[in-house]
């Protein structure tokens, strides 16, 4: 018998994340969405990975921008994690961005980066698995948006 998704979901809320907004550049187009699928995966060589639904649009972006910058969001930043949450296009009009080695977009004011060359795609059920090589990347000062049992939250 399979595992209940919602159950899952439910139990996975109890593992408090940061927030992360990954960007790429594809077809000369901007796209990004909100991620706390992501992880460390590697020092020796510099990986990171983020897991991507398969029907999300960004999953075609990621796979054809070959490269993406993984943006951990500041506490004052949960109105740009639901902007990058909700579907449809994303407007990058309203950020201040920059660019690393990629020319993947990087928000300015985000607490910290990596910017990241697309190394692998594996496969994850329902989702695919993006790894990719950080070639550059920084940390500002500042306090981490936090997700908690379905809710943004911050460290007290």
């Amino acid at each position: 018998m399979a595992f209940d998704a919602m159950e899952q979901r439910r139990i996975m809320g109890c593992f408090a994340t940061g927030v992360t907004v990954v960007t790429t550049r594809h077809e000369g187009q901007l796209c990004g969405m909100t991620a706390n699928a992501v992880a460390s995966l590697s020092l020796h060589p510099p990986l990171v990975l983020v897991a991507v639904d398969k029907r999300n649009q960004m999953h075609e972006s990621l796979a054809g921008g070959k490269c993406f910058a993984m943006n951990v969001l500041t506490d004052k930043q949960e109105a740009v994690s639901r902007q990058f949450a909700a579907p449809g296009p994303k407007d990058f009009s309203n950020l201040k961005l920059t660019e690393a080695e990629t020319g993947a977009p990087i928000l300015v004011e985000g607490l910290a980066f990596v910017d990241c060359y697309l190394t692998d795609i594996l496969p994850g059920g329902d989702h695919d698995i993006f790894v990719g090589e950080v070639v550059a990347g920084n940390a500002n000062e500042g306090r981490p948006l936090i997700f908690y049992g379905g809710n943004y939250t911050q460290l007290v």
